[in-house]
């Protein structure tokens, strides 16, 4: 039986994907700009890891984001679902 991963560990990653993407990074240049691992940031992308504040912030950093414009998108913002 696979293990579910909650929804919002999902929209996260897939946030950080699709931001990693637009700003031309692979995963192994994102990790390194915020001192991750790889294999950390494939992880999480993936939502099969919750990622904690701290690292989020690392990441957000890493992409020249802020946290508001990292959940101002429609993946955070449709009521209800998640």
């Amino acid at each position: 039986m696979p293990k579910l991963y909650p929804q919002i560990q999902k929209n996260v990653g897939s946030r950080i994907r699709e931001l990693r993407e637009k700003h031309n990074h692979t995963q192994e240049s994102l990790a390194f700009k915020s001192g991750l691992d790889r294999t950390y940031i494939n992880s999480v992308e993936n939502g099969r890891r919750n990622i904690s504040v701290q690292a989020l912030e690392k990441i957000i950093g890493a992409l020249d984001c802020t946290f508001k414009s990292f959940f101002s998108c429609d993946l955070f913002n449709s009521k209800g679902k998640q």
